[in-house]
């Protein structure tokens, strides 16, 4: 006797969101209290923060302001506790940081009902988020960006990961957030260097998806050299409009395939931070990334003259890097170190090279091959 194959579809929905507010954890904003109730009704919503050093330092009221909020609130919800972690990208390196907060969350009985809110810069949310996706096959999650780049590009996405082997990202899960709260009164105190790293991911969007916003991000240079307000929030805004429209419609939310075109310029970028032993932030990395390939496809003769001085002049303007001397390292057989980035995201990809280059401002294409000569004279040709 045989027996047929079983097979059927399952379509899962979810729901994307994005909020905009300023003091998020002012008693009198709804916005936090409508979110963790907005599900079914029942017992006091429990929630458990997770607080960047970095973020409670520059604000230096910021837990006793969540603890006052949900003391406000207490008969809606239930406080079960307020963590700090390191800020920056070591605390991907540390499997120790990953179980202090499964044995909190194991600890506070915080179970798939329950909320994991996380407040700091994306690899805070890489690892708080990576917590919330394995924890219980999966908890509510919100997240708090608190740097430009968090808030218009890693922090709205649908990925985390976590560093392992020397490799970023390694480990990781495709997880929806319950909700992304972008509160612009964080950016009040970031510093410079974070502030400007959001605008690397607002130009490489405009680049592969909108030549008017790349006109508009020229036009306002002075602005956000500035860091005039409204100037910053409408580019981190319309930067976060695009990676999340692009994430929804383009058919392949979770990356099964291997087009990647938010990531254009991070093969490199990836292991310029890797080589720097993260020196290099990750939003200098992809201005480096980016300018790398933006002469690799002038140099391939897929883009004008014209472009690449506007693309490279804008991101010198906004006093973003465009070389790096880990760029010059070599490995022990004497080959570029940078080039064996390119292997990497092979792998990560599954095993087929997806490069996104550009036709135009505004206009991405893929290639599964790249010449290594071109690209070592696109280093080469990098202004300094």
């Amino acid at each position: 006797m045989t027996f047929p194959n079983i097979e059927h579809s399952i379509a899962i929905p979810y729901q994307l969101r994005v909020l905009f507010t300023e003091h998020a954890f002012a008693p009198e904003n709804p916005l936090l209290l409508d979110l963790l109730c907005s599900k079914e009704s029942g017992s006091r919503r429990k929630a458990l923060f997770y607080l960047d050093e970095g973020v409670a330092a520059a604000n230096p009221n910021l837990a006793s302001q969540i603890e006052a909020y949900f003391q406000r609130h207490r008969d809606r919800l239930n406080l079960r506790g307020i963590h700090l972690l390191p800020a920056g990208e070591p605390i991907k390196n540390n499997t120790d940081y990953l179980k202090e907060i499964y044995a909190q969350i194991e600890n506070q009985k915080i179970c798939r009902h329950s909320y994991l809110i996380a407040v700091g810069g994306g690899a805070l949310l890489d690892t708080v988020g990576f917590a919330a996706a394995t924890a219980h096959r999966g908890i509510r999650h919100i997240r708090f960006p608190t740097t430009t780049l968090g808030q218009g590009d890693a922090g709205v996405g649908v990925k985390n990961g976590f560093n392992f082997r020397g490799k970023k990202n390694f480990v990781g899960a495709f997880a929806p957030p319950f909700a992304v709260v972008n509160d612009f009164s964080f950016l009040a105190t970031l510093p410079e260097k974070h502030l400007r790293n959001g605008y690397i991911e607002a130009i490489k969007v405009a680049l592969i998806r909108d030549a008017a916003f790349f006109d508009w991000i020229e036009s306002q240079a002075d602005a956000l050299n500035a860091f005039q307000p409204d100037a910053v929030r409408q580019l981190v805004h319309r930067s976060a409009q695009h990676h999340v429209t692009h994430i929804a419609t383009s058919g392949d939310p979770f990356e099964m395939g291997s087009v990647r075109p938010l990531d254009f310029g991070h093969w490199a970028a990836h292991k310029l931070e890797q080589l720097s032993d993260f020196r290099i932030s990750h939003g200098e990395a992809v201005a480096i990334g980016i300018a790398i390939d933006t002469l690799y496809s002038q140099k391939m003769g897929y883009l004008d003259q014209t472009s690449v001085n506007r693309i490279l002049n804008l991101i010198t303007k906004l006093q973003l890097p465009t070389y790096a001397p880990e760029l010059e390292q070599t490995t022990a057989d004497g080959k570029n170190a940078t080039l064996a980035g390119l292997e990497e995201f092979r792998e990560h990809l599954g095993g087929i090279l997806t490069i996104t280059l550009l036709k135009q401002i505004g206009q991405r294409f893929e290639v599964h091959e790249m010449d290594t000569h071109k690209i070592l004279a696109s280093m080469q040709s990098l202004p300094r």
